[in-house]
């Protein structure tokens, strides 16, 4: 049995598994919204508000394995972009190992995009060939491409909280804010280019897609299982744009409480991100996995 948290910008998750192989039989999963990165894109620094926040979630978390996993005895903790770029990142790791014990492994982007290659499969059927793996988190955008190994990969410096905060600072956001975004978005794409197959399948992975799926099946609980291989069109989502730009997050929130809770600001750039790129490679459809660097993390340690 093992453990892992995987600390982003914006969730902390913990993840309870059992290895299978490449597989992944979940026990349990928790988040918190601690919102890490809030304020890293312009400061370069985790606030101490932020890095209590984490804490606490962290102790939670603890007690969650103590009491109800006790036969897991190594937790793997990784952070990612708002650790990364923070300048005191060395003051959190410090707080997070004196007060807890825990000790943080910070992923380069590319170990980044590697976990999550890992992670996005082992909950997934066996779907077969070339597969591009998107990961939209906080702070950075991870790409992993490859079939039964990775091939290639890229950590882009761009995510949904990140460019709500550069960019739209409206509530909701202007066509005027949107429209600069987008071009950003672009901008970034066009710093690494991926080449991939015609039969490549598009894999998407954390809670822009996540939550973008569950709002699409409609339904009242969040559930893995349901959630894990839903098709998502690029129709689909345009009309979700449409539908979303116009919505405050106080709205948003209230529509959907199960996943916009804490996500309700930052979602929609999330949803311009997706867009952009499945553009960019000309994608018409993602697969939505409920896998992730948490799971990719638990693979990882084989040895452990």
């Amino acid at each position: 049995m093992n453990a892992s948290i995987d600390i982003g910008t914006n969730t902390t998750l913990l993840l309870i598994a059992t290895k299978d192989g490449q597989y992944l039989n979940i026990l349990e999963e928790q988040q918190q919204v601690p919102r890490l990165g809030a304020g890293v894109d312009d400061s370069k620094e985790l606030s101490k508000e932020a890095m209590q926040r984490v804490l606490e979630s962290l102790k939670e978390f603890q007690e969650i394995v103590k009491i109800n996993y006790p036969e897991v005895s190594d937790i793997f903790v990784t952070a990612t972009s708002a650790v990364r770029d923070a300048k005191n990142r060395a003051d959190f790791i410090n707080l997070v190992e004196q007060e807890t014990g825990l000790q943080i492994q910070i992923l380069s982007g590319v170990e980044e995009a590697e976990y999550t290659f890992l992670g996005a499969q082992s909950v997934l059927d066996n779907i077969g060939g070339q597969q591009m793996i998107i990961d939209i988190g906080g702070g950075s955008t991870e790409i992993a491409y490859g079939e039964e190994e990775l091939e290639d990969r890229y950590s882009y410096n761009m995510g949904c909280v990140r460019f709500t905060e550069r960019f739209l600072k409206s509530n909701p956001p202007t066509d005027l804010q949107i429209q600069k975004c987008r071009n950003e978005i672009q901008r970034v794409l066009g710093e690494y280019e991926f080449n991939i197959t015609n039969e490549t399948t598009l894999v998407g992975v954390a809670g822009t897609v996540t939550s973008l799926a569950f709002i699409d099946l409609e339904l009242s609980f969040y559930d893995s299982e349901l959630l894990a291989g839903h098709i998502i069109t690029k129709e689909r989502l345009e009309n979700y744009i449409e539908r979303f730009r116009d919505y405050t997050s106080k709205k948003i929130e209230q529509k959907y409480p199960t996943v916009m809770k804490g996500r309700g600001d930052i979602f929609f750039a999330g949803l311009l991100i997706l867009d952009e790129f499945m553009t960019e490679y000309h994608f018409d459809k993602l697969v939505t996995s409920t896998g992730g660097i948490r799971h990719g993390t638990i693979l990882a340690n084989r040895t452990k």
